[in-house]
């Protein structure tokens, strides 16, 4: 027995044609638009880490400045630095608190001097004691003239990174176990 293929059974016609790539062509651009809105926000976000890193660069260099002259900055200070190979405006604002001796620290980065003020990629607020005075007595070290404890204090080994202590599993050495 044979079987007779009629010509209507076989292949697409047209209109399952034209219906397809009707389909493909109104969802190529959507996955593309997708596609390209995730690159930007990758981007984004690439040059917001590197602006808060800018800005904890920036407040940890004023609290080291600021302990070397035993005194902080008042008021504002702006400039530019660079990292990862672009420049980066921040600008530096200090306030006094409602606590005597006590300050916010205000750090502003951004891309673009123009964005600074209005538009700035990351702000890093922080507190500072204007009290700076350097300890006479830093940990580890023997009193000077008859100040402090009486008595010896010797200075202690550096923690080896291989050895520590977690709550409830007593001390590990050498390792993982």
């Amino acid at each position: 027995m044979k079987t007779v293929i009629n010509a209507r059974q076989t292949g697409f016609t047209l209109v399952e044609v034209m219906v397809a790539l009707t389909v493909v062509a109104i969802a190529l651009p959507a996955l593309l638009f997708t596609l390209y809105q995730q690159i930007d926000g990758i981007e984004y976000l690439r040059e917001r880490s590197e602006a808060q890193r800018v800005a904890s660069n920036k407040m940890t260099e004023l609290r080291l400045v600021s302990r070397a002259r035993q005194s902080l900055l008042a008021g504002s200070e702006s400039g530019m630095s660079t990292q990862g190979g672009r420049d980066w405006y921040w600008r530096v604002a200090t306030e006094a608190t409602e606590v005597p001796e006590f300050f916010r620290v205000v750090v502003t980065v951004a891309a673009e001097e123009e964005a600074l003020p209005d538009a700035p990629l990351h702000t890093l607020i922080g507190f500072m004691s204007a009290a700076l005075a350097i300890d006479p007595n830093p940990p580890g070290e023997q009193p000077q003239d008859g100040e402090g404890d009486t008595e010896s204090t010797q200075p202690q080994p550096p923690l080896d990174s291989e050895d520590f202590s977690l709550p409830g599993q007593g001390t590990q050495q050498g390792g993982s176990q």
